[in-house]
């Protein structure tokens, strides 16, 4: 919103702290405007005049908020939060530089509705700016995503298809907890029906989400980030168990939560968890690890260790150690 210390700058801003925050105090908004609570009560008067319904209500839960079927002007940004915007879109979706991305077109409408000095600045920041596409992130399907979210909204189980690197497919009746970006990646974070417990799904793997009757009620105390951290490594196809011979907070810097959950064992820790990918695990993960480790299960990760080591030893071995001695 326009920025400034005119009664109608701040105006403004008040009717955009109501929108985003209904029910704040006379006292709050004061704060929040940086004037005195009896400026505030002002500028909620000016909105009023200005045929904007603003209801006020005393008590421990009372405060201001917009009455129901209010019409609010146009969204206006500052250059500053315009251009910090496109940057946002360009840094998640580099492809919105061009216009005939789904993003990008989205883009040149929210760059053609701004003023045009604003506009200006924005347009000539897309036009000139370049984009490297971030190998590890991921773009899911919008429509996908827009069922989830409303299901994650309306608390709907949902049976979603999933399908796996290898082209597996497989249904899946779930409680959708959360929809959670992590790493430029999409995660559903939900209870399974048919596994029984927490798991998380990557959207852009998700073919196909479709609501049922049924309601659920998520956690009360869940921290969805949290929550999705906590359970990366749970659930894959390989089980792990690795051994560090060394105490857990040494250790827990270098290990990604995907990796699974790491445990305390006298002067050494214990990591347990699951992948789908062994030799994976053992090369980008376990390799960089500057501890000491045994392997005690699964045999898909202790032979996918074995490889890398030897792989390791050779390279450490001179052409002329290689070839047989002839005599």
């Amino acid at each position: 919103m326009p920025t400034g210390s005119s009664p109608t700058a701040r105006a403004l801003r008040a009717l955009e702290i109501l929108q985003a925050r209904p029910g704040t105090t006379a006292d709050q908004l004061a704060s929040s405007l940086g004037v005195t609570e009896r400026a505030a009560r002002r500028y909620v008067g000016i909105l009023r005049e200005a045929g904007i319904p603003v209801e006020s209500a005393r008590g421990p839960y009372g405060g201001y908020r917009l009455g129901r079927g209010t019409r609010l002007p146009p969204v206006v940004f500052t250059e500053e939060q315009a251009l910090a915007l496109v940057m946002a879109v360009l840094d998640g979706q580099p492809a919105a530089i061009d216009a005939d991305d789904l993003v990008g077109s989205a883009l040149s409408k929210v760059i053609r509705a701004l003023p045009e000095s604003i506009g200006r600045q924005a347009a000539a920041l897309r036009a000139h700016a370049s984009a490297a596409p971030d190998r590890q992130s991921t773009r899911p399907d919008p429509a996908i995503m827009s069922a989830l979210v409303a299901a994650v909204a309306d608390r709907r189980r949902v049976v979603v298809t999933c399908r796996s690197e290898g082209g597996e497919e497989w249904d899946a009746e779930v409680d959708p907890w959360a929809v959670v970006v992590r790493y430029g990646r999409w995660y559903l974070l939900c209870h399974s029906h048919r596994a029984e417990a927490i798991r998380t799904y990557r959207v852009d793997r998700i073919r196909a989400a479709r609501h049922t009757p049924h309601g659920f009620t998520p956690p009360g105390d869940l921290d969805p980030v949290a929550a999705l951290e906590e359970n990366l490594g749970a659930g894959w196809k390989y089980p792990t168990r690795v051994v560090f011979d060394a105490p857990q907070e040494k250790v827990a810097p270098w290990i990604r939560p995907p990796m699974g959950r790491l445990e305390p064992d006298g002067d050494r820790c214990v990591l347990v968890g699951s992948t789908r990918n062994p030799a994976m695990y053992a090369q980008e993960w376990l390799a960089t690890v500057p501890f000491d480790f045994v392997v005690e299960a699964g045999p898909e990760l202790r032979a996918a260790v074995a490889t890398v080591a030897a792989r390791f030893g050779a390279a450490g071995i001179t052409r002329r150690e290689r070839e047989p001695r002839v005599r």
